[in-house]
């Protein structure tokens, strides 16, 4: 379980002024909501992964592959530029905690 805390340590704004620090940070702790892909629908267009401000999808041999959930914010921008709709926005409180997280 995240650091109830841990955002007290957030520049205000959310302000990171140290570069390359995305590899460092597990921004993903701040999301609220995170994108599930349907892969059945997905056309591998890239256009999320283009339009991605965090550069958190997967890509293996030129197709979307899956998401890097520890950078990923859950902006959403992916699931509002995707042509197809795969990709949906979903509660994070909504997605069970797979046994590895949960410490199980």
């Amino acid at each position: 379980m995240p650091d109830e805390q841990a955002w007290r340590e957030i520049a205000i704004g959310g302000t990171e002024i140290n570069p390359g620090s995305t590899e460092r940070v597990n921004t993903g702790a701040w999301r609220s909501e995170m994108p599930i892909i349907d892969f059945s629908r997905c056309t591998h267009c890239m256009i999320c992964w283009v339009d991605c401000p965090d550069a958190c999808f997967e890509i293996s041999d030129t197709r979307l592959a899956g998401i890097d959930l520890d950078h990923c914010k859950g902006c959403g921008i992916c699931a509002a530029v995707c042509p197809t709709h795969c990709i949906t926005m979903v509660p994070e409180s909504s997605v069970p905690v797979k046994s590895s997280e949960s410490g199980a």
